[in-house]
């Protein structure tokens, strides 16, 4: 993609990747194990996909990982990954007849999981989309402020 391999861009982003990971995953476990949403709540995968998209337009810029277009894939693994663990734990809800912090009223209303499910899928296409310009304006701004320079051409 745009001239870099996917491991590439997993490896530039591995960090934020794992956080990701790490967050969904203490969320879903605290939620089976029936914590309440009030205490699973703070885990929130979307404040590490925040840091993520903010990660992203900086250090691209910074580490002259690439240009504008290089972080519409960053941004995609990101996306992929926080719809992924919110679709496990909404088919697992579906599977086992139990409710959990990915099916709550808090953030579903939805009379079935299917359509939350879908919903999700399509948000790994749409919030990379929605998510680029705010990446870009970042990495445009680190770029002003550093005088345009990244880190190769300065060393």
């Amino acid at each position: 993609m745009f001239g870099k391999s996917m491991v590439e861009y997993v490896r530039f982003e591995r960090g934020i990747l794992a956080a990701i990971l790490v967050v969904g995953l203490v969320r879903l476990v605290l939620s089976l194990s029936g914590a309440p949403v009030g205490v699973v709540k703070p885990a929130s995968m979307t404040v590490a996909a925040v840091v993520g998209v903010a990660y992203c337009g900086v250090w691209t810029a910074v580490r002259g990982f690439g240009s504008y277009r290089h972080l519409l894939p960053l941004l995609f693994f990101q996306a992929v990954l926080v719809h992924a663990i919110t679709i496990v734990g909404i088919a697992l809800a579906g599977v086992t007849g139990r409710a959990n912090v990915f099916t709550a009223p808090e953030y579903s209303n939805l009379p079935n999981y299917l359509p939350h499910a879908l919903g999700h899928m399509a948000g790994m296409v749409v919030f990379p989309l929605l998510l680029w310009p705010v990446a870009a304006l970042l990495m445009w701004a680190t770029k002003a402020i550093r005088g345009g320079a990244t880190s190769q051409a300065r060393a």
